[in-house]
C-alpha cells in the first residue's frame, strides 16, 4: 500500500467527507452548496473540504467573475488508485476462496 493510498483512506474515514465525495460525483459545486446539501455549517464544511483537498481528493477553482467563490471538484487519480487496490484485494480473496473450495472438494472425495 502506498502512502498516498493511506492518506486517501484516512480522509475517507469520516462519514461527512464520504458524503461530500458522493455529492461531488454528480459534478463540481460551490462550498456553500455542499454545506447546505450535507446539512453542515459553512465552517464545518470548510474543514472537511480542506482535509479532502490536502489528501488530493478534490481540487478548488475560482470562477473568473468572482475570486471569492470556491468551486470544488473531484480528482480522478486518488480514486483510481483506491479502486485498483480494492480490486487487487478482491482478487486475493477470490483466490483464497477458490483454494478453500478445491481443498474441501478434495477432502470429500
Amino acid at each position: 500500500m502506498t502512502a498516498s493510498l493511506d492518506v486517501t483512506l484516512a480522509a475517507l474515514a469520516d462519514p461527512h467527507r464520504r458524503a461530500t465525495v458522493d455529492l461531488l460525483r454528480r459534478g463540481p459545486r460551490r462550498a456553500g452548496e455542499l454545506a447546505q446539501a450535507a446539512g453542515l455549517s459553512a465552517p464545518a464544511m470548510s474543514r472537511h473540504l480542506r482535509a479532502l483537498r490536502l489528501a488530493g481528493l478534490v481540487e478548488e477553482t475560482h470562477p473568473p467573475f468572482d475570486a471569492r467563490v470556491r468551486i470544488y471538484a473531484l480528482r480522478a487519480a486518488p480514486m483510481a488508485e483506491l479502486k485498483a487496490w480494492a480490486e487487487a484485494a478482491e482478487g486475493l480473496w477470490s483466490d483464497q476462496l477458490l483454494a478453500l473450495k478445491a481443498h474441501v472438494e478434495d477432502d470429500s472425495a
